[in-house]
This record gives C-alpha cells, sequence and structure tokens, in this order.
C-alpha cells in the first residue's frame, strides 16, 4: 500500500511538517514523487519510519539515527530486536526507579524511614540490570565472571556521595568529548582530560585497572555498535575520539601501547 504525507501522517502519528523535514535531511525520503508532485511512501519507507520512531524512543538523535539506518550493514529485524531489548532495559530502568519513589513517598507519609543507602539502592541496581542486559555478554566473555561480579559488588557497596561524583563525572566526561570533538585532535590537552577523567570514572566499578585493559574496553566502544551509538548520541564520532584520546594518555605512560594519529 502507498501513502501520501497525510496519509502517513495519520497512520504514524507523525506530523506531515516532520515528515517533510525528514526528507530534507535526507533521514526518510519517499519512495516517489507522482505526476502532481506529491510524495509518495510505500511498504519499505512504512517500516524505516517504525525504526525511526523506535530510534527516537530511546532518544538518540537524527543524525544517529541517520547514519545506522542507511548504513549498507543496516538489518531491520535484528535493529527490531535490539530495539525490543533496549525497550525492555527502560521499562525495567523505569520500574525500578518508581519503587524506590514508592519507598521515599511511604516514608515521608509516615511509613518506615528508608536510610540514606536505601534512597539510592533502585539507581545503583538499575544501572548494573542495564549494562548486564545491554552488555553483560561481551564484558563477561572478555573480563571474566568473576571480574564482573566484583565490579557489581563494588557498585552496590558504593556511598551515596562517590555515587554522585560517579554521575557527575560521566556528565562531565561528556562536555569534554563535545570540547574534543570541535579541537578534532585525540592529542590535545582537552583530549587528555577526557581519558584521565574517563579512567577515573572507570575506576568507581572496577576492582583493579591496568593500561590493557583500558585500552580493550575504548576499542570494544568502536566494534561494538550499542557502545558506539552511546556515545554517538551526544557527539558524531564520539566512541573514536573518546578511543582515540584514551590511547594516546596512555601511550604517554607506556611506550608499548599504540597510538593513533
Amino acid at each position: 500500500m502507498e501513502y501520501t504525507v497525510q496519509k502517513l501522517a495519520q497512520l504514524s502519528g507523525v506530523s506531515s511538517r516532520t515528515l517533510r523535514y525528514y526528507d530534507e535531511i535526507g533521514l526518510l525520503k519517499p519512495a516517489r514523487i507522482n505526476t502532481s508532485g506529491y510524495r509518495i511512501y510505500g511498504r519499505k519507507e512504512v517500516d524505516l519510519l517504525q525504526n525511526i520512531l523506535f530510534y527516537r524512543e530511546l532518544d538518540l538523535k537524527l543524525d544517529v539515527i541517520k547514519d545506522l539506518i542507511h548504513h549498507p550493514d543496516f538489518d531491520p529485524v535484528n535493529a527490531l530486536k535490539q530495539h525490543y531489548l533496549q525497550l525492555m532495559i527502560k521499562r525495567d530502568r523505569l520500574n525500578q526507579i518508581m519503587k524506590t519513589l514508592e519507598k521515599t513517598l511511604k516514608s515521608y507519609e509516615g511509613g518506615n524511614e528508608m536510610t540514606d543507602k536505601e534512597k539510592f539502592a533502585g539507581f545503583k541496581e538499575q544501572l548494573i540490570t542495564e549494562n548486564e542486559q545491554k552488555y553483560g555478554k561481551e564484558i563477561r566473555e572478555k573480563y571474566g565472571d568473576e571480574e564482573v561480579e566484583m565490579s557489581n559488588a563494588k557498585l552496590k557497596g558504593m556511598s551515596e556521595e562517590d555515587f554522585k561524583t560517579m554521575k557527575s563525572l560521566e556528565n562531565e566526561i561528556f562536555a569534554l568529548l563535545e570540547e574534543a570533538s570541535s579541537i578534532d585532535n585525540p592529542k590535545s590537552d582537552v583530549a587528555m582530560e577526557l581519558a584521565k577523567k574517563h579512567k577515573e570514572w572507570l575506576m568507581f566499578s572496577w576492582t583493579n585497572y591496568s593500561q590493557e585493559a583500558h585500552a580493550n574496553l575504548v576499542e570494544m566502544y568502536v566494534q561494538d555498535e550499542r557502545f558506539t551509538a552511546y556515545y554517538e548520541q551526544k557527539v558524531k564520532g564520539g566512541a573514536t575520539l573518546l578511543r582515540d584520546a584514551v590511547l594516546n594518555y596512555l601511550q604517554n605512560h607506556n611506550r608499548a601501547l599504540p597510538a593513533t594519529s
């Protein structure tokens, strides 16, 4: 079945203006333009629009979505499986936060008082669950079950102050990543500060640190599309820039590690 802009807008709930904008930026082009000058969309475009909406639910930027769905290796079936997994993670995260919120409300309304540890337990459990569902298989294969369990235990035992510091560092890393991107030099002072902060952030969950493990991790950021998408949602080319910054940072401390230009 074929649709005009107006009919596809009615079907999808996306405004006609948005569909025209998607066409202008090359995100979703119509299958053809008919003799009357109307944009015509077919089954392929409907399916692509569905994928775009799923990616939007995951808060990805339009330029990132464009790169994903128009990549030569884009697999719509695998994409739908990943959407389903990511939305389950999002649902579980919200459920965990809601449970903590319910306990907090009961505490304020005269129920059992929550300890400071309980107030942040839900957020830490959510973080662990999300990491396990997203990256657990790959991380366990690379570092082993024992190392992962020790890391999870460290996160669970984290103090409120450390948890806040870790989240603050994460925001700082993204800010530095944006600044480093504008400079476009993985050896710049900003890039070195980015790598240093990334190491500090890792140590909130890592029980042991090694330069080799750090190098392997940032390489996985580039090789695994899920990690890449996480950094790309903030900065285009962010995963590659972070990897190059870290490798150059490590190179300054160990000549045996590879550096990048």
